[in-house]
């Protein structure tokens, strides 16, 4: 993405200090994206989950201040709901992109978009009195699933998705050459999360297969732990597969070890810019194994 002027890299450095701050104290924003609820962080005016960077943004907040809402929403948007937002309460910033047409004599119509990055400010529920929401918002929380149907599902509906085997070995793999993702035998994992876990993070490294959303141009295939690019790429494995998980409910167990945590801080430190953009390459790559898509708007942009 093109860089354009203080005030978007201010915004990314805010965002990336949020989740450096985190990982510091041993917490992976990305590893349990939804509230006590099981329901991903939620636009309390679209119905829409957020998504993206604001996935983490919000589950952080509620996690950190025991929100137990998974709804969120503007000042105005409170009022305009009948109610208020409680005097003295923090916001949580949210992103998205602004779209700047700017004049380009190289380009085809002379003009061209140039990416600005733009913040606003949400709150959960649980810092608003009096806010009605419409009836289709109250739902009560998700029903336990079973993992293994689950995991199932999302297999069966991943669209032309990889060749996966199991065999008895401790490597779990996605090799992009073949288009295979390789696993140990299920009986060899000590829980079902546990092989949801490793089965969703190889499922999104097989979206940037030059066939699907052709990702490793730009990140680099997921060979060498430590490498800039590896740890760029295992970021968006990461939180692909957490983003896959939380929209069915499953209750994951990834690595949370010292040295990943290490990893991911290195990469943050050295790009403001990685945490924004590999949530969006994760976005895409949910999207894409669950075949979903979306008319985005600024809620849901970054």
């Amino acid at each position: 993405m093109t860089k354009a002027g203080k005030g978007r890299r201010d915004i990314e450095a805010e965002v990336t200090a949020r989740m450096i701050a985190a990982l510091e104290r041993g917490t992976v924003p990305w590893q349990r994206p939804w509230t006590t609820s099981g329901i991903m962080p939620t636009s309390a005016t679209t119905g829409k989950p957020y998504r993206g960077v604001n996935v983490w943004l919000t589950s952080l907040a509620a996690d950190e201040r025991g929100y137990s809402s998974p709804y969120w929403l503007t000042f105005r948007q409170a009022e305009e709901l009948g109610g208020s937002v409680r005097k003295g309460e923090k916001g949580t910033l949210v992103v998205f992109w602004k779209m700047l047409q700017v004049t380009d004599q190289d380009a085809p119509e002379g003009t061209k978009n140039v990416p600005l990055l733009r913040h606003y400010f949400v709150f959960n529920l649980d810092q608003c009195d009096g806010v009605t929401l419409p009836p289709r918002f109250q739902a009560g929380p998700r029903e336990p699933i079973e993992v293994g149907e689950a995991m199932r599902g999302i297999l069966a509906g991943y669209c032309n998705g990889p060749d996966v085997r199991h065999v008895l070995g401790e490597r779990a793999y996605y090799s992009p050459s073949d288009d295979r993702i390789t696993l140990p035998m299920l009986e060899q994992f000590a829980t079902a999360e546990g092989f949801a876990s490793t089965a969703l993070h190889e499922l999104t490294h097989s979206t940037g297969h030059a066939s699907r959303l052709d990702r490793f141009d730009r990140n680099g295939e997921p060979q060498h732990f430590g490498d800039e690019r590896y740890a760029r790429e295992e970021l968006v494995a990461e939180m692909g597969a957490a983003m896959v998980a939380a929209t069915y409910g499953i209750e994951t167990s990834f690595d949370n070890s010292a040295a990943y945590i290490a990893s991911w801080l290195r990469a943050l430190k050295d790009d403001d810019s990685l945490v924004i953009r590999a949530s969006q390459q994760a976005q895409r790559a949910t999207d894409r194994i669950i075949g979903t898509s979306y008319e985005v708007d600024a809620e849901q942009a970054a």
